[in-house]
């Protein structure tokens, strides 16, 4: 799941969020620990400018130290970053840190990356823009080297040169995966052609088997034979009869009902869920986790 309060956009943060913060976070991750899910992630954003506050807002927890933090207070569940935008860095700085965090948290990190979409950002960091496709395609090449098994790593783009400098810890995991976000035509076949995994973005059911076509070919097509790890986000769930207005594209109801609808994913090609719950304040969101954890996912 997206961890709630490191990110509030307001497409989908709760009310309660905006007073919350670290011992909130810690609560929910180790509810997430205890209740069997897979991973925990946090979003990427340096800096949101004005045209955009309104509606994105500018609460983007570091995912780097917030997942640092939170490895420290768990003890199995993974932590994604969802997505970490590495076009903004160098390879070399972004395999620093996250080697450093798989390293300490005894190889529990899973690499989302994506392109971004806030130009402001680029900009004000000095990386082109309009270029932001080629620049993430080279970087994941790049930090495949970088967050390698070699202490001295090398590698030799358009972009990016680099061998000779060493970088200590390495990764505790001999491969890091590295997950590819997006569902534009570029993010598709960057998920298929680069990736261990594709995260969708907001791609709708009836839409998704298309998609997932789509990968498969394009990665046969370029010869890739590994397996590729096929995520999906979906609708905004709650566990039982809710007494409040939770939105009509809530999954509501019984844990038999909810994995019944939730097993469609799998029949699709899925193999992992991400999951959002409706919630009033983080002790009915933990609630709700642990009933999920508890009822729902031992049916699928």
């Amino acid at each position: 799941m997206q961890l709630p309060v490191q990110s509030q956009s307001t497409m989908y943060a709760e009310a309660w969020e905006a007073d919350a913060g670290p011992d909130d976070l810690v609560e929910i991750a180790r509810t997430a620990d205890r209740s069997g899910f897979d991973y925990v992630a946090s979003c990427d954003h340096v800096a949101i400018p004005r045209r955009l506050a309104a509606a994105m807002s500018t609460v983007w927890y570091d995912p780097v130290a917030t997942l640092g933090f939170l490895a420290g207070v768990t003890e199995r569940v993974r932590l994604l970053s969802h997505v970490a935008v590495v076009g903004l860095r160098h390879p070399l700085l972004t395999a620093k840190q996250y080697a450093t965090l798989d390293h300490l948290s005894g190889g529990r990190l899973i690499l989302g990356v994506g392109a971004g979409h806030v130009q402001e950002e680029f900009e004000v960091l000095g990386v082109d823009f309009e270029r932001r496709g080629a620049v993430l395609d080279e970087c994941v090449d790049a930090l495949r080297a970088a967050l390698g098994p070699d202490e001295f790593p090398a590698h030799h783009g358009k972009l990016y040169d680099f061998e000779g400098l060493g970088q200590l810890p390495r990764p505790a995991q001999e491969r890091v995966p590295v997950w590819v976000g997006g569902s534009s035509p570029a993010a598709v076949r960057r998920a298929a052609v680069r990736g261990d995994g594709w995260l969708p973005q907001g791609d709708p059911r009836d839409r998704l088997p298309e998609q997932i076509a789509r990968v498969r070919r394009l990665r046969e097509e370029a010869g890739v034979s590994d397996p590729l790890t096929v995520g999906a986000i979906t609708e905004p769930l709650y566990v039982g009869e809710p007494g409040w207005s939770v939105g009509r594209r809530t999954l509501t109801g019984a844990p038999e009902a909810l994995a019944e609808s939730l097993r469609a994913y799998r029949a699709m090609g899925v193999h992992q869920i991400q999951v959002r719950f409706r919630s009033r304040s983080r002790s009915e969101l933990t609630d709700q986790m642990a009933a999920f954890g508890a009822e729902v996912a031992p049916l699928f």
